[in-house]
């Protein structure tokens, strides 16, 4: 596989922020100013959302974006057409860094398998996440994706027995994604000491079952939390948080204003931290 953006990020001995966006909210148009803001804001990863009418990790944050988004005009064309002009710097700055796709298995089904990969890296998509394509019926499609040069991240759950963790970590190609709790994204399930302590037990599970990185994602908000994260994982992923913050925007340049704004508190955690 020839190595594409992710891969060459991954291998600089630091921590990792992500940010999840979902395209052409809140309103038609600002789907590359955001992305320009979030580069500009030393995002190191962005993961574009996939809307899909019955998503099962989405918490009501994300639903109600995905839902917008789908009455914005957004499709899964529409998205990679997108990124292409992210990528050739129409419409933006030239995005450069990694673009990742987060969505359902049904619409890439429905767009065509290997004619959806190849669409995808031509657009200049670096890998996918597809929280309902299980590992043990993965291998042909990440196959597939490799050959398309697309890395492909499976997911770890708290619940996730010890003999799957090493199995997802050797299937995903660069780095695993974990459910900081067993919820929907966006959970107001982290914060008690008991949990904290829990969560800490169970990243520390993933450390020692895994060889290559992992990124922890579902309720981080904010630059305390991406601290915490970043002391036993890779990365963290902020996206319903960001999503919030953008909400009001009542046009596309106010909402890339206020995806940079938020990020700025974001990025209050510091350069992130040699490994």
């Amino acid at each position: 596989m020839t190595q594409n953006r992710v891969s060459r990020l991954l291998k600089e001995q630091r921590k990792f922020l992500i940010a999840y966006y979902m395209p052409e909210y809140p309103v038609p148009g600002s789907t590359l100013p955001v992305i320009e803001a979030l580069q500009k804001s030393g995002i190191d990863i962005i993961e574009l959302g996939m809307p899909y009418s019955d998503p099962i990790g989405d918490g009501p944050v994300i639903q109600e974006a995905a839902q917008i988004a789908i009455k914005n005009g957004v499709h899964t064309a529409g998205i990679l057409e997108m990124t292409g002009k992210a990528r050739a710097g129409e419409g933006c700055e030239k995005i450069t860094v990694p673009i990742m796709l987060m969505g359902y298995c049904s619409p890439l089904i429905a767009y065509g398998g290997d004619c959806f990969l190849n669409d995808a890296s031509e657009a200049g998509v670096d890998g996918l996440l597809i929280p309902d394509l299980p590992p043990e019926e993965a291998e042909d499609f990440l196959e597939r994706a490799k050959g398309f040069g697309l890395s492909v991240v499976f997911f770890i759950s708290p619940l996730t027995p010890v003999e799957r963790i090493r199995r997802i970590d050797a299937l995903s190609t660069d780095f695993s994604y974990c459910f900081a709790v067993n919820a929907t994204t966006g959970t107001g399930k982290l914060g008690d000491a008991d949990r904290e302590a829990d969560i800490e037990t169970y990243l520390h599970r993933v450390r020692e079952n895994t060889r290559k990185k992992f990124v922890v994602g579902f309720g981080i908000k904010d630059r305390k939390r991406i601290e915490k994260v970043w002391s036993v994982a890779d990365g963290a992923v902020v996206g319903t948080a960001l999503l919030q913050a953008i909400r009001d925007a009542s046009t596309p340049q106010e909402a890339a204003a206020m995806a940079a704004e938020f990020c700025e508190t974001l990025q209050g955690a510091g350069k992130q931290p040699m490994l």
